[in-house]
Order: C-alpha cells, then sequence, then structure tokens
C-alpha cells in the first residue's frame, strides 16, 4: 500500500487496509501515535482526538507523542487527551502499531521515524507532497485538515463521536481553515464542523483558547518583529512579496518560547500589496523556520518542495540554512515561476 504522493485521496483499498490494521490488533497491542515536529494545531488536535477514539474501541496500550522538546504549545495543552502525550524517549520502542498524523514525510517525525520499521505503520495526512512512506496511507489532498481523514477513519471503524473525541478534531479543523477563513473551507468543511459542534463544543471557548489569548510579552514581541517587515511588490513574478523574521534572541528579549511566533504568520498575510507572506524565525544557528502562505495567485508548496521542504498550495514551509539574507534570496529567486496559470478550484 507504500508509494509516491497522492495525487486523488484514499482507495476503498486503502480505507479498508486501514480499517484492517486497526481491527486486527490483539488485546495487548501497543498503538502508538506520532504527530510532526512543533506540532500545530492539526497535529496535535487529529492525533489527539484519534487516540480518544481508539480508546473508546478499546484498545488498552496506547501512547501519543511527537519529536523534540516535550512540550506542549500552551494553546492546545487544554485539549482532551494531552494526558496520553509521553516525551519521544519515553514512546513504545517496539510497538505493534504506528499511526503518524499530519507528516508528509519521515524527515518530519525526527528521531521517532525508526519506529515505523516495528510494526505496521499507517499513515493519516492530507499534504499533496506526502511521500506515501507509511504502510498503508490515508492522504486526502483536498482534505481541508488531517482531522478529517481521521474522523473518516473513525467513522469506518464505528466509533461514535462524543464532546472530548470532537474537540481535539474541531480544534485541528479550525486551525487549518483559520477559522474558516482559508480557501479550502468548502460546504464539507462546514458540515463536518456543525457535527463537531452538535457534541456539545463551545466554539466561542474553542476560539478564545486558540486564537485569542497570548502573554503580553508576546503581544511586544509580534509588534517588535511586525516592524521589521519588508514589501517586495516585484518579487513572485510582480504579485508581491511581505516578509519578516524572528531571532532566538527575540524570544530572549521578550521571554517568549519559540511556538508563539506560528501566529505571526496570520498578521504579516493581511498586506494588501502582497500575495506572499513569509516569517522566517530562527532555530538554530543560521538555521531557520520558513512559513509562506499565498492568498491565490501563487503556488508557495511549489517553493517549498524546491526547498527541501513541503505543504499545501497556500501554505507551505521548509528549514532554511545559512545567512538570513540567503534564505530570502532562495525564496525570492524561487517564486519566479511559481504563479499559477489558472485560479485556484
Amino acid at each position: 500500500m507504500s508509494g509516491g504522493p497522492a495525487a486523488v485521496g484514499p482507495t476503498a483499498a486503502d480505507w479498508a487496509a486501514a480499517v484492517a490494521a486497526v481491527r486486527g490488533l490483539h488485546a495487548d497491542a501497543r498503538v502508538l501515535l506520532i504527530c510532526h515536529v512543533n506540532p500545530d494545531g492539526d497535529a496535535l488536535g487529529s492525533m489527539l482526538g484519534f487516540a480518544l477514539g481508539l480508546r473508546r474501541l478499546g484498545v488498552r496500550h496506547l501512547q501519543a507523542t511527537f519529536p523534540g522538546p516535550p512540550g506542549v504549545p500552551e494553546p492546545f495543552r487544554w485539549l482532551p487527551g494531552v494526558e496520553l502525550l509521553v516525551p519521544q524517549d519515553d514512546a513504545y520502542p517496539e510497538p505493534d502499531l504506528v499511526i503518524c498524523f499530519d507528516a508528509a514525510s519521515e524527515s518530519r517525525l525526527g528521531d521517532l521515524a525508526d519506529r515505523l520499521g516495528r510494526g505496521t505503520s499507517l499513515v493519516l495526512d492530507h499534504h499533496a507532497s506526502n511521500t506515501g512512506f507509511g504502510d498503508v496511507n490515508l492522504v486526502d489532498p483536498h482534505a481541508a485538515a488531517t482531522s478529517v481523514v481521521a474522523l473518516g477513519l473513525l467513522d469506518r471503524l464505528g466509533v461514535p463521536l462524543d464532546a472530548a473525541t470532537a474537540t481535539g478534531l474541531y480544534v485541528a479543523l479550525t486551525t487549518d481553515t483559520g477559522s474558516f477563513r482559508f480557501e479550502a473551507t468548502t460546504p464539507a468543511v462546514h458540515e463536518m464542523a456543525a457535527r463537531l459542534l452538535a457534541t456539545g463544543i463551545r466554539p466561542g471557548d474553542v476560539s478564545r483558547r486558540v486564537f485569542d489569548t497570548r502573554p503580553f510579552g508576546a503581544v511586544r514581541l509580534f509588534g517588535e518583529v511586525l516592524g521589521r517587515a519588508t514589501l517586495e511588490p516585484a518579487a513572485a513574478d510582480g504579485h508581491g512579496l511581505v516578509w519578516t523574521y524572528a531571532t532566538r534572541d527575540d524570544l530572549t528579549r521578550h521571554d517568549q518560547p519559540a511556538y508563539v511566533l506560528e501566529a505571526l504568520i496570520d498578521s504579516v498575510r493581511c498586506t494588501a500589496e502582497a500575495d506572499v507572506s513569509c516569517v522566517v524565525k530562527q532555530s538554530g544557528d543560521a538555521e531557520w523556520a520558513v512559513s509562506m502562505r499565498s492568498k491565490g495567485a501563487v503556488d508557495v508548496s511549489r517553493v517549498a518542495v524546491g526547498l527541501g521542504g513541503g505543504g499545501h498550495r497556500f501554505a507551505a514551509g521548509f528549514t532554511g540554512r545559512g545567512p538570513l539574507d540567503d534564505v530570502i534570496g532562495r525564496i525570492r529567486a524561487a517564486l519566479t515561476g511559481a504563479v499559477l496559470t489558472a485560479p485556484p478550484a
């Protein structure tokens, strides 16, 4: 069932294989759920929501984890199922089933990628750039979030929704659609949201926790980083680029963890004169985590894949190495030729 990047979505055979992988677990089977490094709302929400669904199926030996430092970003520490998270060093070394969430390639799993060869591996994802690295791959590039795929599998497993399970899936859906503002927000997305909300979730509470709460230090940090934003109207074949950057010294000076910068792209992308927005965040010595967004004219996934990353047409990223000016220069060069020849579907 493994293969290259998905173009259409899971087949009936893919769904059947995924159901069989879960249904075929023996009573003492160890199941390890993994999401990508620096997990966001879709990664954590999909993984924890699905984990609670597995609990309802009777899976007893269950762990969830992600590579890197074990701390969960503040906006997601309240999610139901967070108690199932373990540090990567404590994760099952020989799991019977590994289920990966929102990771387009093995590299996004860091040191946990070695678990893939220990048991059956099942991949749930929605990135068109997914490499098909699992034994069974449920990859739907048309899905607005990985939680859409996760819910599809829970339905096929016959797991009824409750508020706890639905909360993680809803957080995943609302974060990856930008509170239902992005291009991926289809009627089906709203139908799924309605179904999740019907379990008793309070959307206002979710929005407050996830989007509308940050420490004052982060507000000051955002002001400083936005103040150095640069607009390049001629970039991307005249569609415009706006970008800014944040260093580790910025975080230290304002006493903030790195995850607070994830929300910064939303403030940058509203720039009227640029189709493409970019935030470059220092993650190491001469290493930068790059987040890119497009309003529709440019395929930023093409840029990201060409620079060693991945993502979607309108939201993508990669790890840049070298001086900041060199990283920006590579982005600027890659944007030439990435303009879409047809409007988004």
